[in-house]
């Protein structure tokens, strides 16, 4: 019993530095903020549609009807102020929850309106873990301060960082095992691994884009013939989606499969044409690598260029 309690122990809470989970609430909260600021006037332009068509999921389903225009837009901008606030790390404690609870608002808002896009759920669930954990006792405004408290010291490796990383990890890698135990409890059931079935849902998302007027993947119509390929997609889509958890074991395998769910991703790109923003940026599998090593990378390539620039001012020096 206590080998298990200590095996679950180092599982759950292993030892992080502060600086990499803090790196995880500026990249994260940074596509948050573009994700919400980009599409500002869109999603404030649906609030403005047809109570007919408003049909709440999530958080939301409590609505009987539609919020008045003015407060949905008055909610959205304060999702975008608390973003910005969120990604510079000023009182977290209060910002952190409050920038969480707001995306998930206004995103459920958002898909009431019209097809849920599942693509947004790992955001919202990934920034409410960073919103309730210490993600800005480093890199931040709150770390300035207290750094000074510390006498310039940054805070140790701990737990409380580590836990929060690997439930990010976690709950990436159970969306993904949901959606292949999904594709192999339907109708199609294992014909996924064979490449048939996979090949069959491009082409009629290609055919569906063709009779509504939009132009499908060019690279689709010259690998349709190509029954192999598929059945390689098939088999990279399984191991990705139903081998998920084994990213889970340790660091190497992790970073593997977030190289191929990665790649599966700009593959849906090129043959279907759908894109999956978070997917594609590479921030939604940034959790399974050590990005504290950003930051001192950034400085190391200022300080080169920096001393580039000196040196080709002052030639005499050399």
């Amino acid at each position: 019993m206590k080998r298990l309690l200590r095996i679950l122990n180092e599982f759950w809470f292993p030892e992080a530095p502060a600086a990499r989970l803090a790196m995880l609430r500026i990249l994260i909260g940074g596509w948050a903020f573009c994700l919400v600021a980009a599409d500002y006037s869109l999603w404030v332009g649906v609030g403005h549609s047809s109570p007919v068509l408003f049909h709440p999921v999530g958080v939301v389903a409590f609505l009987s009807h539609p919020l008045r225009p003015v407060w949905n837009q008055v909610l959205i901008t304060a999702t975008v102020l608390a973003s910005v606030l969120f990604v510079l790390g000023w009182r977290h404690r209060f910002v952190g929850p409050v920038f969480a609870a707001l995306l998930l608002w206004v995103l459920s808002y958002r898909q009431s309106w019209s097809m849920i896009y599942h693509s947004m759920n790992l955001p919202v669930l990934h920034i409410l873990v960073l919103g309730l954990a210490p993600a800005a006792d480093a890199l931040s405004l709150d770390a300035r301060r207290q750094r000074i408290a510390r006498g310039g010291q940054d805070p140790p490796s701990s737990w409380q960082y580590g836990f929060p990383i690997q439930l990010i990890c976690a709950v990436t890698v159970l969306a993904y095992f949901v959606t292949g135990v999904a594709k192999v409890a339907g109708p199609l059931g294992w014909h996924w691994v064979t490449g048939e079935a996979l090949r069959s849902q491009v082409a009629a998302d290609t055919i569906r884009k063709e009779v509504l007027g939009e132009v499908g993947s060019p690279l689709f119509f010259w690998l349709y013939s190509q029954a192999w390929l598929f059945t390689m997609m098939g088999i990279h889509t399984m191991i990705v989606e139903l081998g998920a958890p084994l990213a889970l074991l340790n660091k190497r395998v992790g970073r593997v499969w977030a190289g191929l769910a990665f790649a599966m991703h700009w593959g849906i790109l090129f043959l279907m044409k759908i894109t999956f923003r978070y997917h594609l940026s590479g921030i939604l599998y940034a959790s399974f690598f050590d990005v504290e090593r950003i930051p001192v990378w950034i400085k190391g390539l200022y300080a080169r260029r920096t001393a580039r620039l000196v040196a080709a001012q002052n030639p005499a020096t050399h």
